[in-house]
């Protein structure tokens, strides 16, 4: 018998929609091992679906499996987006499949299900994981509704991120610039310094720097807008260390179009492998290749730079984003503390014995002049 009320019942652990639409009997299992509220909200869903042709009844709607959808959408970034925006894409869509699996249409991702993989990637101390693959299945949705291939809402607008930490802001001090660049053999020595001197992103533009982008002669590089995150392409003045580097390695014969190349002549992907072990090398922890670019813009900083300098120099679109680089180290912090006993040493009074007795004994009244 079909219930009254709300229409839903618990049967075992699974909650069930049991009402009359439209004159109709549904009966359909809405979920198991979920709240009374969450099973009202999927029932107002598949209520919902029942009256407007999506449960069989009429037109039905377009729909894929998430599997497809994930080909087809790297399709299209592989041609129009930079390989580094690529790989990420990539590695995003993966960890997703993992909890979705490949045959789930994505009318069946809810967000209760991203609320699942959610919770597995926090176990997996991966929140900031999640908040870019959150970001990537967005993209992925609205392409689906924007090319006809999904008819429905998108359902990681009800989804929030994760609250990431700011972290550390781990840059270079020179002892350690020192270490890393003699424990890194070329062409990883001078990738590194293309960020350290020129606040270039090494995974996405100094990997893809080409050749005619390298003006020697006139002390300068181009960063094209295919590479850049801000989507524009930059020139970029190089300073004497930098293009001497640049220099002996473009004087090195090879077939490629491409500036740093591994021994095969083939592009590099990464440098995540040979970065690594430099680091362990010059006995560095906590560091990434990105460290690089913290350590250009912080120095700039220290030299006196104004903000607003920074910003054009390390080609931020927002400056918010250069207040969080436009750090002091440490050293810089001491350094200043410690000059003030130099620059301004105490000058304690002369105070006679007499006088000093006579902070230390109390006044008479008739001591006081009026």
């Amino acid at each position: 018998m079909a219930r009254k009320g709300d229409g839903i019942y618990l049967r075992g652990s699974t909650w069930w929609l049991d009402a009359y639409i439209s004159g109709k009997r549904y009966q359909m299992p809405l979920g198991k091992n979920i709240k009374r509220a969450v099973a009202l909200d999927l029932a107002s869903i598949k209520r919902s679906a029942i009256l407007k042709g999506e449960a069989g009844i009429g037109r039905k709607k377009k729909d894929i499996v998430f599997e497809k959808a994930k080909e087809e959408f790297l399709d299209v970034v592989k041609v129009n987006n930079r390989p580094h925006t690529l790989r990420g894409y990539q590695q995003h869509l993966a960890e997703l499949e993992k909890t979705f699996g490949k045959e789930r249409k994505l009318s069946e991702i809810s967000p209760f299900l991203i609320e699942k993989h959610r919770s597995r990637r926090i176990s997996e101390e991966a929140p900031v994981g999640f908040n870019r693959e959150l970001g990537t299945l967005r993209t992925m949705f609205n392409w689906c509704i924007d090319k006809g291939k999904y008819e429905g809402s998108n359902p990681t607008r009800k989804v929030k991120k994760i609250k990431e930490s700011r972290g550390n802001e781990r840059f270079l001090e020179p002892e350690e610039e020192t270490g890393l660049l003699e424990a890194s053999g070329e062409p990883l020595r001078t990738m590194l310094m293309c960020g350290i001197y020129a606040g270039l992103r090494i995974p996405s533009e100094v990997l893809s720097l080409k050749k005619t982008s390298v003006d020697i002669k006139h002390g300068f590089l181009t960063v094209e807008g295919a590479f850049a995150k801000n989507g524009k392409t930059e020139t970029i003045p190089l300073n004497p260390i930098l293009k001497n580097a640049l220099a002996k390695i473009l004087a090195k014969p090879n077939n490629s179009e491409y500036v740093f190349v591994r021994a095969n002549g083939q592009p590099y992907k990464s440098i995540q492998n040979i970065f690594r072990k430099a680091a362990e090398k010059a006995g560095l922890t906590n560091i990434s290749p990105h460290a690089m670019r913290h350590t250009f813009a912080s120095r700039l900083g220290e030299m006196g730079c104004d903000i607003r300098t920074i910003q054009e120099l390390g080609r931020w679109a927002d400056i918010r984003m250069v207040q969080r680089y436009d750090n002091v180290s440490e050293r810089r912090k001491k350094e200043a503390v410690a000059a003030l006993s130099g620059n301004f040493p105490t000058k304690f009074p002369n105070v006679s014995e007499q006088n000093q007795k006579s902070y230390l004994n109390p006044v008479a009244v008739n001591d006081c002049k009026s």
